[in-house]
């Protein structure tokens, strides 16, 4: 039920990461004309359809999950569960995601999108009827661990397939389109998965129904993966046809993934801009997740107290979409917005947009403003992101790329846990607290302070880009 609840980069590993890191030439296009040109690529629309369809597929289960947490009868959040929900939701991405790539580099990644379907459809049914007995703590937390876990699998292999299905000059155009439209139809899913909850009555049973719906879009989405040849996305061995046999030495590769994480940050060290910008990031998701946190717990506690959950559930779906709205947006002003200032200048305007909406909006603790804040934040969130990731992109040596949005990744997806978690000791059940939303607001205010003391004011250690900068990509 929240913005951005992909990975931070956008990216998996194999994915976009790599390849819009390289210096090829900047050239005029939109989004719709990439669009077209990829599509036209008869392999490509085979994944790519799956892909759609299966984050259709998770924004329905998040809006079944989140709303059986958050808005069924059987409960009613304090922050704790609402941090315990969040975990759920989020941490297998962190966990989770920099791992894949050991697996996914040995199995054939076209099996790997159609069986994690499946197993993703099997085990939303069984969380289904999970919901459906109105269990609560370890059995729906696991349950929802399961199907979340397998999920990144499936992403992961998508992003390190693409190669496979697009020419190389057409790479970079498939990874800006694919994870964008997947993050769009991830909103849709969840609108669509609340839609289903309200229709079938709410309540356990509504719970239930949209899980399974969920797992209705996972299967649809192995029949289409289904479609693609079994070797078509590889992997294979340089100069050969033959799929890479299941070598031996997980262990040590999983090892190896550690150690490259850790040289990962020691690039970040002397990356010193790179560091910044995901400094920045993680501050500013963190902060938005507590805003979220205390939002839920509003809608539910405070301005539907002892009233029917549906009501509530159905006034906080338009929270989404406004934070959805603007989180779109984004996409539409920041080009222009780098281009007549710096991607750093534009990070910092955000930060302390942040910390203005938050302290005007958020202390009148009613529904309109709130649906202002939600729009403000979720344009906010994705205006810093997008600088965030052209950044690195620029300033990270391609050698440590993987690595870097590997940490961008977890970064992303931890940060949106911890700032809640944080948070629990100051905020009530009803999520109504001056205090707290004054201090998120303040925060926002400090780290455009501090972020701009760092990269405006002073030459930035490791900052210089990778290649000459262009009108289109000036720091």
């Amino acid at each position: 039920m929240s913005v951005g609840a992909e990975s931070g980069s956008g990216q998996a590993p194999g994915g976009a990461g790599d390849a819009t890191g390289t210096s090829a030439p900047v050239h005029r296009s939109s989004f719709v004309s990439d669009l077209k040109v990829v599509l036209a690529e008869r392999d490509f629309r085979k994944l790519f359809a799956s892909r759609l369809v299966s984050q259709a597929g998770d924004g329905v289960f998040n809006a079944g999950f989140a709303a059986y947490a958050f808005f069924s009868a059987q409960s009613f959040p304090d922050p704790v569960a609402a941090v315990y929900a969040f975990t759920v939701l989020y941490l297998p991405y962190s966990l989770v995601g920099p791992f894949a790539g050991v697996f996914i580099d040995r199995w054939s990644r076209r099996q790997i999108i159609v069986w994690g379907a499946v197993i993703r459809a099997a085990m939303v049914g069984a969380c289904g009827f999970v919901v459906l007995g109105g269990q609560t703590g370890v059995p729906l937390y696991v349950s929802a661990l399961a199907v979340l876990g397998v999920n990144r699998f499936f992403l992961s292999a998508v992003s390190a397939g693409t190669p496979h299905v697009v020419r190389a000059d057409k790479l970079v155009m498939a990874n800006a389109v694919a994870p964008t439209s997947g993050t769009i139809l991830g909103f849709v899913g969840g609108v669509v998965g609340l839609g289903v909850h309200l229709v079938t009555g709410g309540g356990l049973a509504g719970s239930a129904a949209t899980l399974w719906f969920g797992g209705l879009c996972y299967l649809a989405a192995g029949f289409l993966g289904a479609r693609m040849s079994r070797d078509l996305l590889g992997p294979r061995r340089s100069g050969q046809e033959e799929l890479l046999p299941a070598a031996s030495g997980i262990w040590s590769d999983l090892k190896e993934v550690v150690r490259g994480l850790v040289d990962g940050v020691k690039h970040l060290n002397e990356r010193r801009k790179a560091a910044y910008v995901l400094a920045a990031v993680g501050v500013h998701r963190a902060l938005y997740g507590t805003l979220l946190v205390a939002g839920l717990l509003l809608y539910r506690n405070y301005f539907y107290h002892g009233g029917n959950g549906n009501n509530a559930l159905g006034h906080a779906t338009l929270l989404v979409i406004t934070s959805a709205i603007g989180f779109g947006l984004a996409a539409v002003v920041t080009p222009q917005g780098v281009k007549r200032t710096t991607k750093d200048v534009w990070i910092t305007a955000w930060l302390l947009v942040g910390g203005i909406a938050t302290i005007a909006l958020g202390p009148t603790f009613s529904q309109v403003p709130f649906l202002v804040l939600g729009f403000a934040m979720g344009l906010s969130a994705q205006c810093v992101k997008i600088c965030a990731d052209t950044t690195v992109q620029q300033v990270v040596d391609d050698a440590y790329m993987g690595r870097v949005f590997s940490i961008y990744d977890m970064l992303y997806n931890v940060a949106w846990v911890v700032g809640p978690a944080i948070a629990v000791p100051f905020m009530p059940d009803t999520g109504k607290s001056y205090p707290l939303v004054v201090v998120i607001g303040v925060l926002y205010l400090t780290a455009g302070a501090g972020y701009a003391a760092l990269t405006l004011t002073r030459k930035t250690v490791g900052g210089s880009p990778r290649f000459a900068p262009t009108a289109a990509t000036r720091q």
